[in-house]
């Protein structure tokens, strides 16, 4: 029951983090260089644009309604530009993790490391029918008694694969 419930929440991590990956870089945004991108604002072609929470990103709209993204240098010159051919800008506030997931996603890889070391200990201690990592080099043959022996010389006298 464990196990199930173990590889079911592995898989749905997974398939969680695979679509926030893919979520994040969807869109119909255009890649634009930054010289192009001052050159709309100085044509007066930029509508609106919103600054990344690491002040590099920067994702606008045109004013013809196509929408763009592009990577900023630092430049300290940039708010006055825009502010100067009146484009609407604002700051992408800072997406901040609460206490407890940050916790546990710095805490998952340990937790798995210890659970698979922990599953890796059980199967090799000696456990029924000979499994185990110090099993292997035991015999399991049986010593047979006289009275054991049903196979007698007779049986087999003259019989050269035996």
């Amino acid at each position: 029951m464990f196990r199930n419930v173990l590889v079911w929440l592995v898989i749905a991590l997974v398939l969680l983090s695979v679509f926030q990956s893919l979520s994040q870089h969807a869109g119909s945004s255009q890649e634009l260089v930054y010289s192009e991108f001052l050159k709309d604002v100085r044509a007066d072609n930029v509508q609106s644009v919103m600054i990344g929470d690491d002040r590099m990103t920067l994702l606008g709209s045109r004013r013809d309604g196509s929408e763009f993204r592009t990577v900023a240098p630092y430049d300290d010159g940039l708010i006055n530009e825009l502010d100067k051919h009146s484009v609407r800008f604002e700051q992408i506030p800072i997406k901040r993790n609460s206490f407890l997931v940050d916790l546990l996603l710095n805490a998952l890889p340990f937790v798995i490391f210890i659970a698979v070391l922990i599953y890796m200990m059980r199967q090799m201690q000696a456990g029924a029918g000979g499994r185990g990592a110090m099993n292997f080099g035991r015999s399991r043959a049986r010593l047979q008694g006289e009275d054991q022996v049903k196979v007698t010389f007779a049986d087999v006298a003259g019989v050269d694969e035996a």
